[in-house]
């Protein structure tokens, strides 16, 4: 009897992981097949548009170019809540301004805790709900609705 019991709650065991792995990776994948380009952020001394600032979602993973280097790393995106970890990026160097603007970019990346998509626009916030990035879908590419 005492193996049954046992064999059944690991068969419930087994069911709850996997359906727990299912919703891990489905929160992931909310902005997955998406591109954009950054339009607008919450730094006034600086003008987003130009940069160059891209980002691009795929399996879980954003990658874009930060105005002079490239970027990459894993992301999260359900129920609009946001973020990124273990970001990597190459190690170029370029003009003082466009250094400063991928700094800038970069942390509030980093500083992300929610997002919306309203209007074909992808707008990230950070923890205290105040809008950071603003970004229009990257041209030439259909973005997916959720």
């Amino acid at each position: 009897m005492m193996r049954v019991q046992l064999r059944a709650s690991s068969v419930w065991c087994l069911v709850l992981a996997v359906a727990l792995a299912g919703c891990a990776h489905q929160g992931t994948t909310a902005l997955d097949g998406t591109r954009w380009t950054l339009a607008g952020w919450s730094i006034s001394s600086q003008r987003a548009g130009g940069t160059g600032i891209t980002a691009a979602f795929s399996d879980g993973k954003i990658t874009g170019h930060g105005g002079v280097n490239t970027y990459g790393g894993a992301y999260t995106a359900a129920a609009e809540t946001f973020s990124v970890a273990s970001l990597h990026m190459t190690e170029m160097a370029g003009s003082e301004s466009r250094m400063r603007a991928e700094r800038a970019y970069m942390t509030l990346l980093e500083q992300a805790a929610s997002y919306k998509r309203v209007d074909g626009v992808l707008t990230l916030y950070d923890h205290g709900g105040n809008e950071s990035l603003v970004f229009e879908p990257a041209s030439g590419n259909a973005i997916r609705q959720e």
